[in-house]
């Protein structure tokens, strides 16, 4: 289906606190504990553990806060912790809501036992379908397009049709990608795998390692530098990353950005791989009410336009406008697949990196 744009970890040493006391200051600390949670009437706050370390979420729970009066209270760290402290902690959690990005990260979470439905006809009218668990398990918050990036100096649009072509021989010495052990990559070969098989995912890894412009090197950042370096000529990238680099502060990374372009690949195929930022209802949810309060306002369409707008990341409710850096990049088609697939796919993923050679 053709889509507009909109249509889509390092365990943290400080526990950040937006409002209420009632979570400490020490990294990992505890929430305070009542003495019977299911005795007592909901506060006004809301516990959130959240992979994603973006001062745009900060500011969307802050303005949560002024709108509601509920406080929320924020635990940063890896995906994987997180879900583990939520197994270790069980019925005694003061967690509410658990956020993170990579659909197979939220599939693990569910098939874990740490979350429950999230039951809100508000939200399911503002996040589509396709874009929800299919059993209300995690609801998307955004969405980020892994594309091809160009030289605009020495690459033609025209010049780029698919993920596949990049193997081609055109390409031998001239393509950027970041490590296989980053996830955002896994993932991009665990949709393959699901499309196409393993056999062509594994021609693919095998491919792209044979036209390295280098050994990946870096963060998504990085590889935009390595282009303008004159290193190689196309990268791999989420889309976010370009949208933050037009608008930094730094000249020399805005300079960087304003000379590559954005190529959304397969077109014509199976679609431009798309990957998910999730909001989840913890399975024992002390403020279960404030918790799908808040689920509803982050993809209202204030927050929705207000994350996109300062992360660049696509908004999941239709009804928002994109920032005009997205819209630039025109309409896409996006992979048509079940999100759950990047979870089942990764182990498999990671040994196809393993065996090219993609280190």
């Amino acid at each position: 289906m053709i889509i507009s744009k909109w249509i889509k970890p390092v365990l943290a040493s400080a526990l950040l606190t937006v409002g209420l006391a009632g979570c400490g200051t020490d990294s990992g600390s505890e929430p305070e504990k009542t003495t019977d949670k299911a005795a007592e009437p909901e506060s006004k706050i809301v516990n959130v553990y959240t992979a994603r370390h973006y001062e745009a979420d900060e500011q969307v729970f802050k303005d949560f806060t002024e709108k509601t009066g509920i406080e929320v209270n924020v635990v940063k760290a890896e995906a994987e912790e997180l879900i583990e402290r939520l197994k270790r902690e069980g019925e005694s959690t003061e967690a509410d809501l658990f956020i993170t990005v990579d659909g197979g990260v939220l599939a693990n979470a569910k098939n874990n036992d740490v979350l429950q439905p999230v039951e809100s006809d508000i939200v399911n009218e503002q996040v589509p379908e396709n874009l929800r668990d299919k059993e209300n398990y995690w609801v998307g918050m955004s969405t980020r397009a892994r594309v091809i990036v160009y030289s605009k100096d020495r690459v033609k649009p025209e010049d780029l049709l698919t993920y596949e072509d990049l193997t081609s021989d055109k390409w031998q010495g001239k393509v950027l990608a970041r490590s296989s052990t980053n996830l955002y990559n896994q993932s991009l070969l665990a949709s393959f795998i699901e499309l196409n098989g393993e056999e062509a995912a594994q021609e693919w890894a095998d491919g792209i390692v044979k036209n390295f412009a280098r050994q990946p090197d870096g963060g998504d950042r990085d590889q935009a530098k390595a282009i303008a370096a004159g290193t190689g000529d196309v990268a791999i990238m989420n889309t976010y990353y370009v949208g933050l680099m037009l608008n930094s502060e730094d000249a020399e990374e805005k300079k960087v950005a304003e000379n590559i372009g954005v190529f959304y690949p397969n077109q014509e195929t199976n679609g431009t791989h798309v990957n998910i930022s999730g909001l989840a209802l913890t399975k024992h949810s002390p403020n279960k009410e404030n918790a799908v309060e808040l689920i509803e306002y982050m993809t209202s369409v204030e927050a929705q336009e207000y994350l996109s707008a300062n992360n660049y990341e696509f908004p999941v409710n239709p009804e928002a406008a994109l920032p005009e850096v997205l819209s630039s990049w025109g309409e896409f088609k996006m992979q048509e697949l079940n999100f759950d697939t990047l979870g089942e796919h990764n182990a498999k993923a990671i040994e196809i990196f393993n065996k090219s050679g993609w280190k």
